[in-house]
């Protein structure tokens, strides 16, 4: 069974839940012990470990999530009714290749049974496992990843935390419809992933455009299936990994509300925090970024609008060669534009979408622009 790969969490860990009071998330959360498998019919959201960091080059320990454990279970949860369960940890495998064979599987059957993994720990690399657990859902894949590089590498060169994007975009089957990167610097990338971001029609925003504005980033999660966080994209400041010194990079409240907008997006199915340097200052954030998207989660609205649109005030927005179709839910006020399907062509989505925007675009439309998320939708569809 898929859940044998799964280790125990550790006595230590235990240890500190049972000196922690009734109200901290320590004593409401299901435990993998042991003696016990939680029951997963009621969980809504599991936190798995995984301890192979062997794709970053550059990692000079093992990990050790006890500290991140020890953390986020003294926090004290909000005002929530989700059902979480810490199932405990993936160890290394004999290869990598068995890690993200474990990871995958794990992976899919929660999924599959609609529960939320949170993988926290190793090599960035372990985001192809989590995409790679889609393979059995007959879905296209969004990825968001919250990264300072687009980890692009060379087709012949092996997979690591540095290049695993590669791998993701050329490996069969390919179920990769979006990718987009929020908060990447540009003197960490070549003008040529630059360029190829945009030949291949993906989303990137730099890291000044997000922290500016970033209320940006809400829509390109609303659509989101996976997202995973680098933690080098934090700066050193904010993250205590002194380890690989990041001057520039996200602070904490930022990164924080790029979670809870992950946690708050009805799409988002799986959610990944890599590259821990394993100090205990970088524990500290961790620990709050997986709150923060539990937060989100909770406040779910529930409104991923593939069924009735009777909830929704539609707009129609005339361009000399195109007529946009806007969508503005009654509910949260967010907003939708139609991706329309194009027939006789060989589009990768059968139906016409609805691609979540922000009321800028809307206005963008009145003024006789198209928005570029909606053309660069358009146009991955049809390729």
């Amino acid at each position: 069974m898929e859940f044998d790969f799964l280790k125990p969490i550790d006595s230590e860990v235990l240890d500190h839940i049972g000196t922690l009071t009734s109200q901290q998330l320590g004593s409401k959360i299901v435990l993998h012990t042991e003696e016990q498998f939680p029951d997963l019919d009621q969980i809504k959201i599991a936190i798995i470990g995984v301890f192979d960091n062997r794709g970053d080059a550059k990692a000079i320990s093992d990990i050790d999530l006890i500290p991140v454990r020890m953390e986020l279970y003294s926090l004290f949860p909000g005002n929530w009714n989700t059902s979480i369960a810490d199932l405990g940890d993936i160890l290394p495998g004999n290869s990598i290749d068995d890690t993200y064979f474990a990871v995958k599987k794990v992976v899919a059957s929660l999924i599959k049974k609609k529960i939320i993994p949170i993988v926290i720990g190793g090599s960035q690399d372990l985001t192809y496992a989590l995409y790679r657990a889609y393979d059995d859902l007959e879905q296209m894949v969004n990825l968001v990843a919250i990264d300072s590089k687009f980890d692009f590498g060379k087709e012949e060169e092996e997979m690591s935390a540095s290049s695993y994007l590669t791998k993701i975009i050329i490996d069969e089957p390919n179920n990769l419809f979006n990718y987009c990167n929020l908060g990447f610097q540009t003197y960490f990338n070549s003008q040529e992933e630059i360029d190829l971001i945009e030949k291949l029609y993906f989303d990137a925003y730099r890291l000044g455009e997000v922290c500016n504005n970033i209320v940006i980033s809400e829509p390109v999660f609303r659509d989101a299936d996976l997202v995973s966080i680098d933690l080098n994209s934090i700066k050193s400041s904010d993250s205590g990994n002194f380890v690989s010194f990041q001057p520039n990079g996200f602070n904490g409240k930022e990164i924080c509300s790029l979670s809870r907008y992950a946690g708050i997006s009805d799409k988002v199915s799986s959610f990944g925090i890599f590259n821990h340097n394993n100090s205990a200052q970088e524990a500290v954030i961790i620990a709050q970024i997986v709150w923060y998207f539990i937060e989100g989660f909770h406040y779910r609205s529930n409104e991923y609008p593939f069924g009735s649109k009777n909830n929704y005030l539609k707009y129609i927005v005339p361009l000399e060669e195109e007529e946009l179709i806007f969508y503005k839910s009654d509910k949260t006020d967010r907003w939708w534009i139609e991706i329309p399907f194009v027939s006789n062509v060989n589009n990768k989505l059968k139906r016409n979408t609805l691609l979540p925007c922000s009321f800028d675009e809307y206005l963008l439309a009145c003024n006789q622009e198209l928005p570029e998320r909606w053309w660069k939708a358009q146009r991955k569809n049809i390729l």
